[in-house]
C-alpha cells in the first residue's frame, strides 16, 4: 500500500480524471476525500470506492469560492483528523473557438476554476502543512500549457500559469518540507473532450486529434492517476517543481 497512513483531497473528484486518482488513492491505503461540486457524481465515486473495500467521504465544494475551500479543510480534519495530500484536479474551459469569441463571463469562470482555485487551494492548506511539517501538493495542468493549440488561447494561459504557480510554490515551501507537482495529462475521452476540439464528439473527429500523438490514444483516468500516485508517494520524497507530462508522446 503505497498510501496507506496518508489522506488525501482530490477536488473535481466526481468523475474524469478526478475520479480514477481517487479510486487509485483509495486502492493504495489511502483515506480520500472525494470533492466535487456535482454532489451526485461525487457521492457515486465515495460509493464505489467503499463497496471495494477503500475508505472515501463526499464533501460539496466550489473550488473557486474562498469560504467553501475553507469548509472543505475543516470537514476533512473532522472527517480524518489530518490531511496529507492535496490534488487540485478540478478545471474547466471554454469551446475550442477563436479567442475574440469567447466572453468575459466565460473567461473569467475559467480563470477562477483553473487558476483562483490553486491560489485558495494554498491559502487554506498551507498553513495546515506548515503546521504539521510537511504535506503534498499536485496540481493537474495540462500539455496546452506547453504545446498549445490554437482556438484554446485563455484555457492555455490558465494551465500555463497552473504550470508556473506550482514550479514557484515548490522553490517558496520546499523549507517548510511542502513538495509541489504538476501533471500535464493530454486530453482524454472525459466529459469535457468535445469543448476542446470545438467539433462535434465523432470516431472521425477522434481520429484527428489522436493522430497528434504518437502512442495512438488519449489519455484515460487511469494514467493521470499513476503519475499522481507517484508523485504523492514517498517513493517521490526528493520530487518538486516538476511536471510530469502524460501525453503519449505528443509533440504538436
Amino acid at each position: 500500500m503505497r498510501l496507506a497512513n496518508k489522506t488525501a483531497i482530490v477536488t473535481g473528484a466526481g468523475s474524469g480524471f478526478g475520479e480514477g486518482i481517487a479510486k487509485t488513492f483509495a486502492r493504495q491505503g489511502a483515506k480520500v476525500i472525494v470533492a466535487d461540486i456535482n454532489a451526485s457524481g461525487g457521492q457515486r465515486v465515495v460509493d464505489e470506492i467503499r463497496a471495494a473495500g477503500g475508505q472515501a467521504h463526499f464533501v460539496e465544494v466550489n473550488v473557486a469560492q474562498d469560504a467553501s475551500v475553507g469548509a472543505l479543510l475543516r470537514d476533512t480534519l473532522e472527517q480524518y483528523g489530518g490531511l496529507d495530500i492535496v490534488v487540485n484536479n478540478a478545471g474547466t474551459t471554454h469551446r475550442n473557438r477563436p479567442m475574440l469569441e469567447v466572453d468575459e463571463a466565460e473567461f473569467d469562470r475559467v480563470f477562477a476554476v483553473n487558476v483562483k482555485s490553486i491560489y485558495l487551494s494554498a491559502r487554506h492548506f498551507v498553513p495546515h502543512f506548515r503546521g504539521q511539517g510537511g504535506g503534498v501538493f499536485i496540481n493537474i495542468a495540462s500539455t496546452a500549457a506547453i504545446r498549445p493549440r490554437p482556438g484554446l488561447v485563455w484555457y492555455n494561459g490558465s494551465k500555463g500559469a497552473v504550470v508556473v504557480m506550482s514550479k514557484t510554490m515548490a522553490a517558496e515551501l520546499g523549507p517548510d518540507n511542502i513538495r509541489v507537482n504538476c501533471v500535464n495529462p493530454v486530453v482524454g475521452a472525459t466529459a469535457l473532450l468535445s469543448e476542446f476540439m470545438g467539433v462535434p464528439d465523432t470516431p472521425e473527429n477522434r481520429q484527428k486529434f489522436m493522430a497528434t500523438i504518437p502512442l495512438g490514444r488519449f489519455s484515460t483516468p487511469q494514467d493521470v492517476a499513476n503519475a499522481c500516485l507517484y508523485l504523492a508517494s514517498d517513493e517521490a520524497a526528493f520530487i518538486t517543481g516538476t511536471c510530469l507530462e502524460v501525453d503519449g508522446g505528443r509533440c504538436v
